[in-house]
C-alpha cells in the first residue's frame, strides 16, 4: 500500500511522530489524535504510514496495539510539540498508571529536524526508536532516509525483529446483494 500523503506538496517534514493505541477503537484513536494535532494551523500533516498491528512491548500481558507514524511540518519548537502531544493524549483519556501499560493513545516525538537533545524533559531522537519494530517499520515507509544515530531508518527497520508486526488490512465494505 502506498504512503498516504496529506497534500500534493513535497514539504520535508520537520518532525516525525509515532502513535499507538491498545484500548477501544485503536485505529480510530490514532485517527482522532492526528485530527486533533492538525486542527490548529501550526501543525500540518505531510505524510502518514499505514496502520500496523503489533504485539505489546515492554509489558506483554495486555492487548495488541495499532501503531502508525506521521511526518509533520510545524511552527512549534520541539518542547511545544511535545506538550501538544501530551495534551492530546490527556484529552483522549490517557491515564499514565504504569510504564508501558495499556493506553487509549500514545503520541511520541521520534525526531525533530536534525536535532539531538538529551535532557530530562526531552530526548531526541526518541531514546528507544531503534529498538522498536512497531516504530521503525512504519517510520521507514515515510522516511526511509531519516538518519537516526548515524544510520538510515530503512537499515534499522531491515534489522528489526518484526515478530508479531503486520499491516492492518482495511475492513472490507459489504456490498448489498441484488436480487
Amino acid at each position: 500500500m502506498p504512503v498516504r500523503r496529506a497534500s500534493s506538496t513535497s514539504s520535508r517534514p520537520d518532525a516525525f511522530l509515532g502513535l499507538g493505541s491498545n484500548m477501544g477503537d485503536k485505529a480510530g484513536n490514532i485517527a482522532r489524535a492526528i485530527a486533533m494535532l492538525t486542527e490548529a494551523r501550526d501543525i500540518r500533516l505531510v505524510c502518514r504510514s499505514r496502520d500496523y498491528r503489533s504485539a505489546p512491548w515492554g509489558k506483554t500481558d495486555q492487548d495488541w496495539f495499532v501503531n502508525a507514524c506521521i511526518g509533520i511540518v510545524t511552527e512549534l519548537r520541539p518542547e511545544e510539540l511535545l506538550r501538544r502531544c501530551q495534551e492530546i493524549e490527556h484529552r483522549l483519556g490517557r491515564v499514565r498508571e504504569e510504564r508501558w501499560g495499556a493506553r487509549v493513545i500514545d503520541v511520541d516525538l521520534l525526531a525533530f529536524r536534525d536535532m539531538v537533545a538529551s535532557d530530562p524533559a526531552l530526548t531526541l531522537p526518541h531514546p528507544l526508536v531503534t529498538e522498536r519494530a512497531f516504530v521503525l517499520v512504519p517510520l521507514a515507509e515515510i522516511a526511509p532516509d531519516l538518519m537516526i544515530k548515524g544510520t538510515p531508518v530503512r537499515e534499522w527497520a531491515a534489522a528489526a525483529d518484526r515478530t508479531g508486526l503486520e499491516p492492518v488490512r482495511a475492513a472490507k465494505r459489504k456490498v448489498p446483494r441484488t436480487s
